[in-house]
């Protein structure tokens, strides 16, 4: 007999992350690893299972992800868009609470490309009189 298994794509600035939701107890592998072990800093791991937080769901799914691109900031916001976009699939009354913590909007903010005669997007070089 099958598995029920939800899935959900997450995205931010370069990353994306592929989210599956099995029943279970509340395990979260990335990449093959425990989630306190990938991430290092303890922020990045609460905001990444935020979703599960917020509509009660920690205890009663694991989660497997596979995330590239981007760097562990980016990687992060990915998992949450991901595991709220899974969570839709699991129950559709979840979605006020989580349009409300603004989890279901991909976050659009890209990293601003660097113009010509500039160090950087915004950088001039730098200006002397003489």
């Amino acid at each position: 007999m099958a598995i029920a298994q939800y899935q959900g794509t997450g995205r931010r600035k370069e990353s994306v992350a592929r989210v599956r939701l099995v029943p279970g107890t509340g395990v979260v592998k990335v990449n093959q690893r425990e989630v306190r072990e990938y991430f290092n800093f303890e922020t990045l791991v609460v905001k990444a299972l935020e979703p599960l937080k917020v509509t009660g769901t920690a205890d009663k799914y694991d989660v497997i992800v596979r995330v590239h691109g981007g760097g562990f900031t980016g990687q992060s916001g990915a998992i949450r868009h991901g595991i709220a976009r899974a969570l839709l699939q699991v129950d559709a009354s979840y979605r006020p609470t989580l349009k409300k913590e603004g989890m279901l909007t991909r976050d659009s903010r890209m990293v601003e490309r660097k113009k010509y005669g500039l160090k950087k997007a915004r950088r001039a070089p730098q200006f002397s009189k003489r």
